[in-house]
């Protein structure tokens, strides 16, 4: 374990908590350490692609775009890589492990499938049963947002109950708290990083919040503008998203660099708030984990010599794996 004092930080690292490890995610690479059930710890690194690193990350609105689909993409990856690790006796280290691009999109397209259908056609389906009351169509507009916000922070509180997906929500804990240390220039410690929270205004629940806060205000325009009927409803809430996500991350760029206002750190209490379902306190084995993690993403940095690299290199941290 390096007990090195990082450098004064310009770089915003992130990532996610998967199954008994958590993934780190830096300038140019991306780690995932899991804690094998014989007992060590498993460690993969790659290279990202120039999708998740090249100069379309630093365009307004389009970087929000790209993040939603990292955060996905990415924490597929890693989900995959930890689920192979967490319950495989036998392995001894991460080269062996591969990604079949068959399980990848497969999984991806059922996960894709299951958020379309139940947060946005099941609310519209829902709140069209309100006309049966002959309530005026901006009522039930807003009606389906406050439903779609009530299954997401529902769906999350129920999914926390699962012991398993607890363990999770505490490798959750774990990453937030070391990317916290990193952040204060702490030694990348167990000592050093078990005073810091669990929240982290960069989280990603954080950034699925504010997408669906701003969709029920974009959709409420868009909905009292044009009436169409259901197709066009459903369509437009999927054709939105893209603009969603990327509105959706300014304002958490917003939250990141102005943070220390008393103005913007009162707008993002309800995303530190929704945090408390989502994190857990880790133990001193998972904060380890998580230590592990972010040294391969340091030891790969520090190759490319990437810590030179500026603060607009910058990296919104994902969110934990719910399915």
């Amino acid at each position: 374990m390096s007990k090195s004092q990082p450098p004064a930080n310009t770089i915003y690292y992130g990532g996610q908590a998967v199954l008994e490890g958590v993934m780190i995610r830096g300038p140019e690479h991306m780690a995932v350490a899991v804690r094998h059930p014989k007992g060590h710890i498993v460690r993969h690194s790659e290279k990202l692609s120039s999708l998740y690193t090249g100069d379309a990350r630093k365009v307004p609105l389009l970087r929000g775009i790209i993040v939603l689909w990292e955060t996905l993409a990415l924490g597929m990856r890693a989900l995959s890589f930890s689920s192979r690790i967490a319950f495989e006796e036998d392995s001894d280290g991460a080269e062996e492990v591969e990604f079949p691009a068959t399980v990848f999109w497969g999984t991806m397209a059922v996960s894709l499938l299951f958020v379309v259908g139940v947060f946005f056609a099941g609310p519209i389906v829902l709140a069209s049963l309100l006309e049966l009351l002959d309530i005026h169509r901006a009522g039930i507009v807003a009606a389906e947002g406050v439903i779609r916000l009530g299954m997401f922070v529902g769906y999350i509180a129920a999914i926390g109950r699962i012991p398993d997906i607890r363990r999770v929500f505490q490798y959750h804990g774990a990453e937030h708290m070391t990317i916290h240390a990193w952040e204060a220039g702490k030694q990348l410690t167990i000592e050093a990083i078990r005073p810091f929270p669990k929240e982290h205004t960069r989280c990603g629940t954080s950034f699925l919040l504010v997408v669906v806060v701003i969709a029920l205000i974009t959709f409420f325009v868009f909905d009292v503008a044009v009436n169409e009927g259901f197709i066009v409803k459903f369509a437009s809430r999927i054709l939105l998203i893209p603009i969603i996500a990327g509105i959706s991350y300014e304002i958490l760029r917003i939250g990141a660099r102005w943070g220390g206002n008393a103005f913007v750190h009162a707008m993002f209490l309800p995303n530190l708030a929704l945090q408390a379902l989502t994190t857990k306190v880790p133990d001193d084995g998972q904060i380890e984990v998580a230590i592990a993690s972010f040294q391969a993403v340091l030891e790969e940095t520090a190759k490319v010599g990437a810590l030179e690299v500026a603060d607009e290199v910058e990296n919104l941290e994902a969110a934990p794996p719910l399915d």
